[in-house]
C-alpha cells in the first residue's frame, strides 16, 4: 500500500517506521500513536528528502518539544558562527532548528544544515523571497512564492511557517484593533505590506490548496504561522490575534483534506493570567492540532533576560496544553544571539519543557529528577553532573569553590544536612568542633 505522507499513512493504518521509532522514543503504543497522526493531533515532520532526520513527534501526550531559531542575517552573515550554533543545539538535544536566514542565497547553509541535523528542520520560505527571487517585495508576483516553497521542500525541509492566515478579513480586524505594537512577526509584516502595496489577497491564503499540493509531494508539515501574534502583553488576546486563529483552524482542517500534516502557531507575549485559556481556545478552534509557541514572554520590559520571561510563558503554555516550544535568548530584542545566547536559550527552554511535562504526566518524565534526587542524598558529585541539563556548567560551579570535605559543598560545608542526616541514619555521631 502506498502512501505520500505520515497522515496519508496513518490513515490507511499503516504503522511508517517514523512513526515505530517515534513510539518507541515517547512510550506509546505505535498502534495509538497512528491514530492520534491520522486525526491530526500528532504530526511527525519527516521530509522525504532528509536522510539523517531522527523522527520525532510533537502532540497530545508526547514530550513537550524545542526549536532553536539561527541563520544568516545582512550584519551577521558568518556562516561558520551559525554551523556552531546547530551543534550546540544538537549536543543538547534539541528536536527542531529553525532556518531563518535572510541574506543572500541562503540554499548552500540550508542544504549543509539538512544533511547534517539529525534534529527537523524548519524555514519560513518568505523570509527567503527576496533574495532567492532577486525581486522586491512590490515586483514579487502571487505565483512566484510558489518557486521558494517548492525549493525548500526538494531540499529536504521537514516543515515550513506559511502565514496564511493573514487574510484580508484579518487584516481589517487588525486595523480596528489599534496596537500598541501592531505587526512584530516578520513574515506577517512582510505579508501585510506585500497586500497593501498590490492591493491584492494574501497568496498563501487564496492558493492555499495549491501550497498544500506541493507540501503532500515532499511530506512537508505546515506549521501555520500567527502573523498577528501580540508582540506585547497589552496586545495580547485581543481580535486581531483571535480572527487570525478562527482563520487558521479553517485552514487545518483543509489541510488535514489533503493529508498534510499541521502545526499552529501561537502568541508571543502575553500575561501570565491570559495564557492556560488561550492554550484552551486555541485546541477547540484548531481542532487538536499540535500548538507552537514563542514564549509566550510574560513581561515586556526584561531585554537580556528575555530567556527567563520566555521560559516562565513556555512552562505554563505547554502545562496548559502547548506541544512545541520555541526557545528565545538573551539577546531577543537586541541582536543576533552568539552561541553563549543560544546556549542559554536552549537551557531554559529545556527546563521549562521538562517541567511542563512532569505536570501533565508524561511517562517517565519524572525519572531523572528522581535520579537526581537520590544522587543528592547520597552526595555523589559525578552522578549528579551526568543528569543535569547542563553538567558542564553544574561541574563548573562546584570546582570553581571546592568543599573541604567532597561529602558536602562549600555553601554548607560541615553543616551540609544530606550529610548530618546521612550521619544519624548511619548510626554516627555529629560532630563539629572535634573534627578535622
Amino acid at each position: 500500500m502506498t502512501y505520500k505522507t505520515q497522515m496519508e499513512a496513518a490513515k490507511k493504518g499503516i504503522i511508517t517506521k517514523e512513526m515505530s521509532v517515534v513510539a518507541k522514543k515517547e512510550f506509546m503504543e505505535a498502534e495509538k500513536l497512528r491514530d492520534l497522526v491520522a486525526c491530526g493531533k500528532i504530526a511527525i515532520p519527516a521530509n522525504i528528502n532528509h536522510r539523517s532526520l531522527s523522527p520525532e513527534g510533537i502532540g497530545e501526550g508526547l514530550k513537550t518539544k524545542i526549536n532553536v531559531n539561527l541563520g544568516i542575517s545582512g550584519d551577521c552573515a558568518d556562516y561558520t558562527k551559525e554551523m556552531e550554533k546547530v551543534d550546540m543545539a544538537v549536543k543538547f538535544g534539541v528536536e527542531a532548528i529553525m532556518d531563518l536566514s535572510n541574506y543572500g542565497k541562503t540554499n548552500t547553509f540550508r542544504k549543509q544544515l539538512i544533511e547534517r541535523s539529525p534534529a527537523m528542520i524548519g524555514t519560513v520560505p518568505m523570509y527567503d523571497a527576496i533574495g532567492y527571487l532577486e525581486k522586491d517585495l512590490m515586483e514579487i508576483k502571487a505565483k512566484d512564492f510558489f518557486k521558494v516553497v517548492e525549493a525548500h521542500a526538494k531540499e529536504g525541509v521537514d516543515f515550513m511557517t506559511i502565514h496564511a492566515g493573514i487574510n484580508k478579513r484579518a487584516v481589517e480586524c487588525f486595523k480596528r484593533s489599534k496596537r500598541l505594537t501592531n505587526i512584530v512577526s516578520r513574515g506577517g509584516s512582510l505579508l501585510f505590506a506585500w497586500m497593501e502595496m498590490t492591493g491584492n489577497e494574501n497568496p498563501f491564503y487564496e492558493y492555499y490548496d495549491e501550497f498544500l499540493e506541493i507540501l503532500r509531494e515532499y511530506d512537508v508539515t505546515i506549521s501555520l504561522g500567527d502573523a498577528l501574534r501580540p508582540g506585547s502583553i497589552h496586545d495580547s488576546s485581543d481580535a486581531g490575534q483571535l480572527s487570525e486563529l478562527i482563520e487558521l483552524g479553517d485552514l487545518t482542517k483543509r489541510a488535514w483534506e489533503k493529508d498534510v500534516q499541521v502545526m499552529v502557531e501561537g502568541p508571543g507575549h502575553m500575561a501570565i493570567n491570559e495564557i492556560a485559556a488561550n492554550m484552551t481556545i486555541q485546541k477547540r478552534l484548531c481542532h487538536g492540532a499540535p500548538f507552537y509557541v514563542l514564549g509566550p514572554l510574560v513581561t515586556d520590559i526584561a531585554p537580556g533576560y528575555d530567556h527567563i520571561t520566555s521560559a516562565i510563558g513556555g512552562a505554563i503554555a505547554a502545562a496548559s496544553g502547548a506541544d512545541f516550544l520555541c526557545y528565545v535568548t538573551p539577546a531577543e530584542h537586541l541582536r543576533l544571539p552568539d552561541l553563549e545566547d543560544v546556549k542559554e536559550g536552549i537551557v531554559a527552554s529545556r527546563i521549562a519543557a521538562h517541567a511542563a511535562d512532569i505536570a501533565k504526566g508524561i511517562p517517565h518524565a519524572r525519572e531523572i529528577d528522581n535520579k537526581m534526587s537520590d544522587a543528592r542524598r547520597r552526595i555523589d558529585w559525578e552522578e549528579m553532573f551526568s543528569y543535569a541539563i547542563d553538567g558542564e556548567k553544574a561541574r563548573r560551579y562546584f570546582e570553581s569553590a571546592p568543599p573541604a570535605d567532597k561529602h558536602s559543598c562549600s555553601m554548607c560545608g560541615k553543616m551540609c544536612a544530606m550529610r548530618t542526616t546521612n550521619k544519624i541514619l548511619a548510626g554516627e555521631a555529629v560532630e563539629f568542633c572535634s573534627e578535622k
